[in-house]
């Protein structure tokens, strides 16, 4: 290895313009340079053979020049050499997918589409905002010209406060969410909720989401509940693992029909993912949580999913008198 070595050190201080063999005559200059050159055609003989498996290394860049950076030397090649050796060791092939995780991901039999908001109410007004929305948003709910139907409506009671949930499903997707915004610019009741419910927040933000094909499509619930909203922040690009393992491990939270729903956004912030689940109580919640870690396969799926998430939040809600999950 020592001799390589050497010959891409002299190779290198030749083409960055360094100091090589220190000539002292016309001569000397000239079996440098033909020493050089042998040099070069070994270098690239010897390194072309030994490379087995390019590794994508950091580059320098010099006025449109490439330079390998990580190689202890830096190594110029130039538009003329772009089809050399040089150019197959440094470029990084990556398959390419070939379906978005939302096509894998989501249901094939349903073309639903859901949205979820967060309103920020203050906290002199909820009261008053909860009433108004319970004498409006049950017309757009019960009325068949909207393809919108009402999943949730819940206020949070820990977690975020003075905060209104509210999970909508628009069936037939982006088609039927275009339909229901259009006509709603035309509802003049809808209008003026909108503007007096304006006067009672003090932020709100929404999100449009998928549901996981492996979950429970969300369906009307008796009461009296309560429900956790977990939500997780994801590493961009890790969803497809993260619904490959949630997919093995519904079965170990299905028992006391405590999985209500899984969604994942499209719109909105994205890489982020919402589990929706149903409790009588908080004792019952902790009970039928640590029941799953006494089922063989559970610890797993949180072994293998906890890398997956930045950030994740709970919220416990409580369903409002216009909730169709109680």
């Amino acid at each position: 290895m020592a001799p390589r070595l050497c010959s891409i050190s002299a190779a290198a201080r030749r083409l960055l313009g360094g100091p090589g063999p220190g000539p002292r005559d016309v001569a000397t200059v000239a079996a440098a340079r033909r020493w050089h050159r042998a040099q070069d055609s070994v270098c690239s003989r010897t390194v072309a053979k030994e490379v087995r498996t390019p590794v994508p290394q950091p580059v320098e860049r010099r006025q449109g020049s490439v330079l390998p950076s990580s190689l202890g030397v830096k190594l110029f090649y130039s538009k003329d050499n772009e089809g050399s050796w040089f150019r197959s060791l440094f470029v990084h092939k990556v398959d390419p997918r070939k379906d978005a995780h939302s096509t894998l991901l989501s249901k094939k039999e349903t073309s639903n589409l859901y949205k979820i908001q967060f309103h920020n109410v203050k906290p002199e007004c909820l009261d008053a905002y909860n009433s108004l929305t319970e004498a409006v948003l049950p017309k757009l709910h019960l009325d068949e010209d909207y393809p919108c139907s009402l999943v949730g409506n819940w206020n949070t009671w820990y977690g975020e406060q003075d905060q209104a949930v509210h999970l909508w499903r628009f069936s037939g997707g982006y088609p039927a969410l275009m339909d229901c915004m259009n006509k709603l610019k035309n509802n003049k009741e809808y209008l003026e909720f909108r503007k007096e419910r304006s006067q009672m927040l003090l932020s709100r933000r929404n999100q449009l989401l998928l549901e996981f094909s492996f979950w429970n499509e969300p369906q009307p619930r008796a009461g009296p509940n309560i429900y956790e909203l977990r939500t997780y922040k994801l590493k961009p690009g890790t969803m497809i693992e993260w619904g490959n393992n949630w997919a093995r491990a519904i079965k170990y939270r299905q028992e006391n029909q405590e999985a209500v729903g899984g969604f994942f956004s499209q719109i909105g912030e994205l890489y982020v993912v919402h589990h929706l689940w149903a409790y009588k109580d908080l004792q019952s919640r902790e009970e039928t949580r640590n029941a799953a870690w006494r089922k063989r396969g559970w610890d797993e799926n949180v072994y293998y999913t906890v890398p997956l998430v930045r950030h994740m939040e709970s919220r416990i809600m409580i369903p409002l008198k216009i909730s169709p999950l109680q």
